[in-house]
């Protein structure tokens, strides 16, 4: 088992529909591809884990870099895992921009914390306590 973290500016501001389009084609081929995960998107940027056999997702990850809906990836955090702290899902995601974050249990105004390399590369740790607060919620 194997995971990586990543942030990355997206190309444009996407609303919703935009968001729901696409997370139907990403789930479908983390699906395909036997990753698990969770993405967050805010400001305009998003922050993912995958996790899975590390062939498969240092094949997603090379794909995110050439893909024209994200600018600037940079890679916070990866290496072996002994479990999947998603198993369930193909590919979690929460809308941080979204209204009804603050409702969402254990909301601090950590989640606030801008989603860029600057933010997390000091404590790249930080990025996956924050993706851990949405498995519990």
């Amino acid at each position: 088992m194997y995971f990586l973290i990543y942030v990355s500016i997206a190309a444009k501001r996407y609303n919703g529909t935009e968001l729901k389009g696409f997370l139907q084609e990403w789930r479908t081929n983390n699906e395909r591809m036997d990753l698990t995960g969770m993405l967050l998107y805010k400001d305009g940027k998003f922050m993912q884990v995958l996790e899975g056999e590390e062939e498969a997702v240092k094949k997603l990850s090379s794909k995110i870099d050439r893909d024209p809906r994200h600018t600037q990836v940079n890679l916070l955090l990866e290496g072996p895992a002994t479990y999947r702290e998603f198993p369930d899902w193909s590919m979690g995601f929460t809308d941080l921009d979204s209204s009804e974050i603050t409702s969402v249990a254990g909301y601090s105004e950590f989640m606030n914390t801008p989603l860029t390399a600057d933010a997390y590369s000091t404590s790249p740790t930080r990025a996956q306590r924050l993706l851990r607060i949405f498995k519990r919620s």
